[in-house]
């Protein structure tokens, strides 16, 4: 909470950048500043019940979002006085509100990257960010037998690479799940860490894809798995790590049934993945059908071979 402590007055130098549109200003001076775990949140049901822009709304939807961000918007005086005094009772005798699994990750995945001509703000996603978090007292989900499938292709790929002499990595979530199709001998394979020296925010997105295979320090080919109609989110991830690493030389491949061919080929010609300024994904992302990972895998010598023998399984979206 700031108390003003001057008018408004203008100035045209900018406060954080260059680009910073900016100008009029106003001296104040911090009155309460909460960690963000004492930060009270507006779902609180006293919160909610009480503000007039929220209590007429059904609690949890985002519509009291539109008033904070229209510029200089101003609150009813009963509001103002409540959350004053709200703030002070909070300064003076903290409650706690721990933040969720989900709320820390939304905390770390924001990240600047610097471009050519500017710094810009990405966020990376995680795959739990759409699915809903369980309560005290819920019951884990069962495994759905598409997910079961999905697994199975995510621990054949692997197990593939492995037998050709890569390292493995698969994201911790799914790691135990794949070890139970994978013969323990070759467990050793699979790496705890990755032993790569990018920034946060492409380690990130790389710790989600479903498998990479690895040699050294250089990442030689990324596979994910789609065995639902959700392609998008594999294409995208695959987007995001050229975008933040676009000198990477690396393979891309979409593993999904034989059904999905179609769906698969026409998405990674979408424009926006066409579009990309290292050229267009379709040239670096094939496709490879569940029934060509069943023929690789069948292969009695993967040990002696070189993983250029995917090319002759994959297939292209180029035209």
């Amino acid at each position: 909470m700031l108390q003003a402590e001057s008018e408004a007055y203008r100035d045209d130098s900018p406060l954080h950048d260059e680009l910073s549109p900016f100008t009029v200003h106003v001296k104040v001076k911090p009155i309460v500043m909460l960690d963000p775990e004492s930060a009270i949140p507006i779902y609180d049901d006293e919160v909610w019940n009480t503000l007039s822009i929220t209590n007429q709304h059904t609690r949890g939807t985002p519509v009291w979002t539109g008033f904070f961000r229209a510029s200089l918007n101003e609150f009813e005086e009963s509001d103002g006085r409540y959350l004053v005094e709200l703030l002070n009772q909070q300064r003076e005798n903290p409650r706690s509100f721990p933040f969720t699994a989900k709320d820390r990750r939304q905390l770390v995945s924001r990240r600047k990257v610097r471009t050519l001509d500017r710094e810009v703000e990405v966020e990376v996603l995680d795959d739990e960010d759409d699915e809903p978090s369980l309560e005290p007292g819920m019951l884990e989900p069962t495994v759905a037998p598409g997910s079961r499938e999905s697994i199975r292709y995510q621990a054949k790929v692997a197990q593939i690479g492995a037998q050709m002499g890569f390292h493995i990595w698969v994201p911790r979530n799914d790691r135990s799940r794949v070890l139970e199709h994978i013969p323990r001998a070759i467990h050793e394979s699979f790496l705890d860490a990755l032993p790569l020296n990018y920034d946060d925010t492409t380690l990130r997105t790389v710790e989600q894809i479903d498998v990479l295979w690895l040699k050294g320090r250089s990442m030689a080919r990324a596979f994910e798995i789609e065995h639902t109609t959700a392609i998008y989110s594999g294409l995208l991830r695959k987007a995001d790590l050229l975008a933040l690493q676009p000198n990477m030389d690396i393979r891309l491949h979409i593993v999904a049934p034989p059904d999905k061919r179609e769906r698969v080929l026409r998405e990674i010609r979408r424009p926006v993945f066409s579009l990309l300024d290292r050229g267009p994904l379709y040239e670096q992302c094939s496709f490879l059908p569940y029934d060509s990972i069943d023929r690789l895998s069948e292969q009695q010598h993967l040990a002696h071979m070189s993983d250029s023998i995917i090319g002759e399984y994959e297939e292209s979206a180029e035209v």
